[in-house]
């Protein structure tokens, strides 16, 4: 299996279970989980509309944060179920209201857009970043159709006071298969010194870091407004069941 397919399906599994601390305990006893969120907002008006959890979730705290965010990711989608079946589109309102507030989708579209920044003007990268932005939840909701009921252990917190970034690091666990490795890459905003999640690491394999290469060279070659209309296209596409 290809880097990209192990971080497509780990991806899929870390949103697609029951969540348990290192030592196996619940984590969740009011509804306390993990997930993979972001950190900037400066486009955060595009968000629209606001989490049902929006108010409870910690953003000072990284570990905290993920697994509140992924709890109520999680029972959204558990209660959810039949719903979405008939219309699997709903996932994305899902990711766009649980999961995008808490994900830095401009500092990660930056790091994707990487050394061609200076090839590219202020206002194709304002055209460029909301684009990302709903391609991100396309792909997410994607892959929430890959729901099984996986079970995901979180690592214990690690002191993060003098940290910019830390990686929230969990283990997806499924009978009959080898346990799969994920971390999130959780990053500390300058200005509101709150944290969002930017990129996911499956078995060592980094989401961001696939994205930088595939659409960065489209970038150079054919540039920004080019592939902004790609990906404008590609967020356009109805959620499927396959």
């Amino acid at each position: 299996m290809s880097g990209k397919k192990i971080a497509v399906v780990a991806f899929a599994a870390m949103f697609s279970g029951q969540i348990v601390a290192a030592d196996g305990a619940s984590v969740l006893p009011d509804g306390a989980t993990q997930l993979p969120p972001a950190a900037m907002t400066i486009y955060s008006s595009l968000d629209g509309g606001t989490s049902g959890i929006a108010t409870k979730v910690d953003k000072k705290d990284p570990y905290a944060m993920v697994r509140t965010v992924a709890d109520a990711t999680f029972k959204r989608f558990a209660n959810e179920q039949s719903t979405i079946q008939q219309n699997p589109n709903i996932l994305k309102d899902i990711v766009r209201e649980e999961l995008m507030p808490y994900i830095n989708y401009q500092y990660a579209a930056f790091k994707v857009i990487g050394s061609n920044f200076k090839k590219t003007t202020k206002s194709e990268r304002a055209d460029f970043v909301p684009v990302f932005r709903d391609y991100l939840i396309t792909s997410y909701a994607q892959v929430f159709t890959l729901y099984n009921n996986q079970e995901v252990k979180f690592a214990p917190a690690k002191d993060f006071s003098k940290e910019k970034v830390v990686a929230v690091k969990t283990t997806v666990i499924e009978p009959g298969r080898e346990p799969i490795d994920i971390s999130f890459r959780v990053r500390k905003s300058r200005k509101t010194n709150e944290w969002k999640a930017y990129d996911m690491v499956a078995e060592g394999v980094s989401l961001l870091d696939s994205k930088q290469a595939e659409l960065g060279s489209l970038i150079r070659q054919k540039g920004l407004p080019h592939v902004t209309e790609m990906l404008k296209a590609k967020a356009s596409k109805d959620i499927v069941f396959k």
